[in-house]
C-alpha cells in the first residue's frame, strides 16, 4: 500500500531524505503495509505556508533503530524530487480523508505522520508533481516531444485532480523506468543549477539552442546512490567525465579539488576561486554525505 511520510528538515529524527525514514513506534502497522510500495514525502517549506507534497520514493525495507526500541527505519530507493512542491490544498485536495468534501481540513489526519494513500490519491499526486515539460532537452536528442507524464501511454495530458484506479498502473510503471527518471534528474538540476557548469561558471548554449551542463550523480544510483536532486551538481562534459574518474571532487565548503594524476593542469578552466557554484538555496546544494562518499570512494587524491 501507498502512504504519505511527513518529514521536515531538521527535525530530531534521524531522517535522510530518499534514503531513509525514522518513526517512533505507533506508525509501525502502517509502514510495513508500505514495504515494496510507494511513498510520498510531505511537509513544510522554508519561507512558505502550508504543507507540500515534495517528492516520492519506494520503501524496500524496515528495521527497528537498534539505539532506541521505541523507534524505527524505514529504508528507501529509488528517490526523485518533484519537478515542483505541491501544495496539499491544490485543487481541492488530494487525500480525501484529508480535505473533506466541503473544504474543511480533518485535524485528526493532519497531525498523523504516516498516512495510507489510496492508488487514485498518489496518481494524482505524482501528475501534479512531475508533469512540468522539460525546457531545455538534452544537447543530443533529437527533437521529439518533452516526455511529460502521460496517462495512457503517449495520450492526451490530464489535469491533476483525482482519478480511477485504472490510472494508477501507467504512472508507476514510468516512475521505475530509468530512462525517464534520468531525464527528470536531469531536469532538476538544470534548473536549480540555471543551466551553468558549477565547476567553471559557464553556461555554454549549442547550435539549436540547447544547454551543454550536464546533471552528474555525486554518489551514482549504481553504487547505492539516488535522484535527489541533493546528490547531483551541473557540470559541463568535460567536468562531468573527469569528476565521474575521481580527477576532480569537491570538500565540504565546495572547494574544488584537483586529483595529482591528472596527466594535464585544468586549474585555469575552473572558477578563479576554486569554489564551485551552487545554488543559493541551502536545500538544492550538494548534501555533504555524498560529497563524503565521492573523496572517499572516487577521489583520486
Amino acid at each position: 500500500m501507498k502512504a504519505v511520510f511527513y518529514h521536515k528538515p531538521g527535525s530530531a529524527y534521524d531522517d535522510r531524505e530518499g534514503e531513509w525514514y525514522h518513526f517512533p513506534q505507533m506508525y509501525l502497522s502502517r509502514v510495513i503495509k508500505t514495504v515494496g510500495d510507494w511513498i510520498v514525502y510531505y511537509g513544510p517549506r522554508a519561507g512558505h505556508e502550508g504543507r507540500y507534497y515534495t517528492g516520492i520514493a519506494k520503501v524496500k525495507s524496515v528495521s527497528p533503530d537498534p539505539k532506541n526500541p521505541e523507534l524505527h527505519y524505514a529504508y528507501l530507493e529509488q528517490y526523485i524530487d518533484f519537478d515542483r512542491a505541491v501544495e496539499y490544498k491544490e485543487s481541492g485536495g488530494f487525500e480525501k480523508r484529508l480535505v473533506l468534501g466541503d473544504g474543511r481540513i480533518s485535524r485528526g489526519m493532519m497531525v498523523q505522520a504516516v498516512r495510507m494513500l489510496e492508488d487514485a490519491e498518489f496518481a494524482a499526486i505524482v501528475r501534479a508533481g512531475l508533469t512540468t515539460p522539460e525546457a531545455w532537452p538534452d544537447r543530443n536528442a533529437p527533437d521529439l516531444p518533452s516526455p511529460e507524464l502521460d496517462i495512457e501511454g503517449m495520450g492526451e495530458r490530464q489535469q491533476p485532480a483525482i482519478l480511477d484506479e485504472e490510472y494508477d498502473r501507467p504512472i508507476v510503471e514510468l516512475l521505475s523506468r530509468k530512462a525517464w527518471r534520468d531525464i527528470k534528474f536531469r531536469q532538476n538540476v538544470r534548473v536549480a543549477y540555471d543551466r551553468t557548469c558549477a565547476f567553471t561558471g559557464l553556461r555554454l548554449l549549442n547550435g539549436r539552442g540547447r544547454p551543454e551542463v550536464e546533471a552528474a550523480h555525486i554518489r551514482p544510483v549504481e553504487d547505492g546512490g539516488n535522484d535527489w536532486i541533493r546528490n547531483g551538481i551541473a557540470l559541463s562534459g568535460t567536468m562531468h567525465w573527469m569528476f565521474d574518474r575521481g580527477l576532480l571532487s569537491l570538500t565540504d565548503d565546495l572547494t574544488i579539488l584537483l586529483s595529482r594524476q591528472m596527466n594535464n593542469d585544468v586549474s585555469h578552466l575552473l572558477n578563479r576561486d576554486r569554489k564551485a557554484k551552487v545554488p543559493s538555496n541551502e536545500t538544492l546544494r550538494p548534501h555533504p554525505i555524498y560529497l563524503e562518499w565521492h573523496r572517499t570512494n572516487k577521489f583520486k587524491a
